[in-house]
């Protein structure tokens, strides 16, 4: 029944992930609720072990249909992966219990705004070119990267949000580009952990399977009904990510 509980939550978590972020919001609680007496480094590590295939198979698919800004995106790649480095280093020097209060006061903005900006990321007209645009990228990729290594839920919204906001892109094309940065910082974390021994090889191998399948159906999804699906799912995650962290940081 716990690989059965497990499965189901990875293959959904790889569809709503593959769509906008957020996946981490299904699978990692129901790792702790399904192991309680697990370390966390052990839940978390073995989340991220299963949730990079489906963000790699998202990510493959999006770059054979939808046109990305390479020359902005590789350097945003690579500042993606030293800031989530850096983001774990430092949590292991102080507490992430400020951001921790902080994160659904944020997140609330974000939602806030998007409502407001009923046109917001429904037009793919990106605002800037060349270095100015890669420069954006990589520090985005190098913020959203540390905050990823330093405390985690809604990387990917976050990513999202500005790709749409600062550089102008629709959110089907925010979230393809989003997907590589996630994949970046994921990959960091899981050197971390795996070098740390906190990674079950053998769940995460199955949980990935499950993941890469939602993955699949989601980015059909995402693909098949555009910017317009992507900016709605987009809202509810965002939703559900307020009541998630405010009720760990403010109820538990």
């Amino acid at each position: 029944m716990e690989w059965i509980i497990v499965t189901a939550a990875s293959a959904l978590a790889g569809f709503v992930d593959a769509i906008v972020g957020g996946g981490g919001l299904v699978l990692l609680p129901a790792l702790f609720a399904t192991f309680p007496a697990a370390a966390p480094a052990t839940l978390s590590g073995t989340n991220k072990g299963a949730a990079i295939w489906g963000t790699a198979w998202a990510a493959s698919q999006y770059a054979r249909r939808v046109s990305l800004r390479w020359g902005a995106l590789a350097p945003a790649v690579a500042a993606a992966l030293v800031g989530s480095f850096a983001g774990a280093w430092v949590l292991t020097l102080i507490s992430a219990e400020g951001l921790r209060k902080a994160l659904p006061l944020i997140l609330l903005a974000i939602l806030i705004y998007t409502l407001a900006k009923k046109d917001l990321g429904r037009e793919h007209a990106p605002r800037f070119e060349g270095r100015q645009e890669a420069w954006l990228a990589t520090g985005v990729g190098l913020t959203i990267g540390f905050y990823d290594g330093f405390f985690g839920p809604g990387t990917g919204s976050f990513f999202v949000f500005l790709f749409v906001r600062l550089l102008g892109y629709d959110f089907l094309h925010a979230s393809a580009s989003a997907k590589l940065l996630n994949m970046s910082t994921n990959a960091a974390a899981i050197g971390l952990f795996a070098w740390k021994g906190h990674i079950w090889w053998h769940m995460a191998a199955v949980l990935a399977v499950a993941n890469v399948a939602g993955s699949l159906l989601g980015t059909r999804l995402a693909l098949k009904h555009g910017a317009g699906f992507v900016r709605g799912v987009f809202i509810v995650v965002v939703g559900a990510l307020i009541c998630k962290t405010g009720y760990d940081a403010f109820l538990r």
